[in-house]
């Protein structure tokens, strides 16, 4: 349940990192409220530091997993929300990138 719930974290945190970093590229709103924008990253570090300390958790204190997990899981939001928003073509390279980061998540999460 630990390692749902940093999993989970996670991938809400990266999710609102992308908005933050790419909104003003897509959206008026980000572009206009620039204090606001970058006050998004207090709420956003507390979700990540909530990961970080659930996937150690679930890891026995170890930091190599939650870390790599945490680099898989904002590669796979990445490239889902630059294509579903910005339809930003998927390369041959960057599909290979995505299979290597669902690598990587599975091995952590399954190879015990």
């Amino acid at each position: 349940m630990t390692l749902f719930l940093g999993l989970l974290l996670g991938f809400l945190a990266q999710i609102f990192t992308f908005f933050q970093l790419q909104g003003s590229l897509k959206y008026e709103w980000f572009k206009n409220n620039y204090w606001l924008v970058v006050l998004m990253g207090i709420p956003i570090s507390i979700l990540f530091m909530g990961s970080v300390k659930y996937m150690v958790s679930a890891y026995n204190g170890q930091l190599w997993p939650s870390r790599l997990l945490g680099f898989s899981v904002g590669a796979i939001v990445f490239t889902w929300l630059s294509w579903w928003l910005f339809k930003e073509p998927l390369s041959i390279k960057t599909i290979v990138s995505l299979l290597l980061a669902v690598g990587i998540l599975g091995i952590q999460i399954l190879w015990k």
